[in-house]
């Protein structure tokens, strides 16, 4: 199986997620991330959706996500397609500051930075790939952890995008 981002436009209206989100269930696929937002063209919102499946599986998928009501287009793309990034937020023991010198140089070496000192604890924030958030999380469990956040994946295509293209195309139709 190969890792695939897919790339949903649409309308933002209620019960959207529900209807795309019952789409990869009713085929067994399972979600590893979900983001959505709004998009550079106005009134029109973008699903960031990575999965790992065959490609000629995703294919059939992005055609169904197609065809429901208030979708205007979906996309999908290999890993050497997008440039993405995660944020991770990391709750540490403030204690943990002033005990050992090795945290500090943690945040250093991972290119994090803090967001907020509290007496209890203290907010770290790290962007990157899972696998860079996940290598951050290791060092801090060995330390100490409160709590620990990553959002899903927030993607922008390197081609250029092809929304604006099929939209210009359906100008002409009309």
């Amino acid at each position: 199986m190969k890792e695939f981002t897919i790339s949903i436009f649409s309308e933002n209206k209620t019960g959207l997620l529900t209807r795309i989100v019952s789409v990869f269930t009713r085929r067994h696929i399972n979600v590893e991330s979900l983001t959505v937002s709004k998009s550079s063209l106005k009134g029109i919102h973008r699903f960031t959706i990575v999965i790992k499946q065959e490609e000629e599986s995703v294919r059939k998928l992005v055609a169904q996500l197609e065809k429901q009501v208030d979708v205007i287009k979906a996309f999908y793309y290999h890993p050497h397609e997008v440039v993405h990034q995660e944020i991770a937020l990391y709750k540490v023991p403030t204690q943990a500051f002033s005990n050992d010198d090795r945290v500090e140089e943690l945040i250093r070496a991972h290119h994090a930075r803090i967001l907020s000192i509290e007496p209890e604890y203290i907010v770290v924030e790290k962007t990157g790939h899972a696998e860079e958030t996940e290598a951050l999380l290791k060092e801090f469990e060995s330390i100490g952890i409160y709590e620990f956040v990553r959002s899903g994946r927030v993607a922008i295509v390197k081609p250029m995008e092809q929304l604006n293209a099929y939209l210009k195309s359906l100008e002409h139709v009309y």
